[in-house]
C-alpha cells in the first residue's frame, strides 16, 4: 500500500501560507529541497517553536499531523566567504557628523534660546509671535519624537 500524504501548512512572516503535500517518511531536508530548491541554507523551519536543524530527521518522527504549521524564516544569502589570507569586506566606516544630524539639536537650542527672550523681554515678542513660538515648539517636539521612536 502506498503511504499516506499529509499535508502541512508553511507559514512564513508576512503571514502568507503555502500548502506542502509530504509523506511521514520524508526527511526535513527533502521537505527544504523540495518546496525552497535552492535556498536550502537560508530556509529556517520551525515547529511548535522549536528549530528544526536536523536535516535528516523524518516528519513522523516530529509527530505532524495533517495541516500542522511549520513557521518558516527565509535569510538573505550570505556573501561567499572569503579564503584565509585575504581580506574580507570592509566594515562601515564610523557615521561622520553632518549638518542633518545636528539640524535638530540646533532647532532645540534655537527654540530655547527664543523661550529665554521671550521670558525676559516680554514687551518685544507680540501675542501672535509668541503664538507661533509656541506652534513651533510643538512641531519641533513632534519631530524628534517620531525621530528618535525608531
Amino acid at each position: 500500500p502506498a503511504e499516506p500524504t499529509l499535508v502541512l501548512r508553511l507559514k512564513f512572516l508576512n503571514d502568507t501560507e503555502r500548502l506542502a503535500r509530504v509523506r511521514p517518511g520524508d526527511t526535513v531536508g527533502a521537505l527544504k529541497r523540495t518546496y525552497f530548491p535552492g535556498q536550502e541554507q537560508q530556509v529556517r523551519l520551525i515547529y511548535q517553536g522549536q528549530l528544526l536543524r536536523d536535516d535528516a530527521q523524518s516528519l513522523a518522527g516530529l509527530h505532524l499531523g495533517h495541516l500542522s504549521v511549520l513557521h518558516c524564516h527565509l535569510s538573505p544569502p550570505s556573501a561567499a566567504p572569503t579564503a584565509p589570507g585575504t581580506p574580507g569586506p570592509r566594515s562601515p566606516a564610523p557615521a561622520t557628523l553632518g549638518v542633518g544630524s545636528l539640524a535638530l539639536p540646533l532647532f532645540v537650542l534655537l527654540l530655547a534660546l527664543l523661550w529665554y527672550l521671550q521670558l525676559q523681554h516680554r514687551h518685544v515678542f507680540t501675542a501672535t509671535a509668541t503664538t507661533c513660538l509656541a506652534g513651533l515648539t510643538l512641531l519641533v517636539t513632534f519631530v524628534a519624537f517620531a525621530m528618535y521612536r525608531r
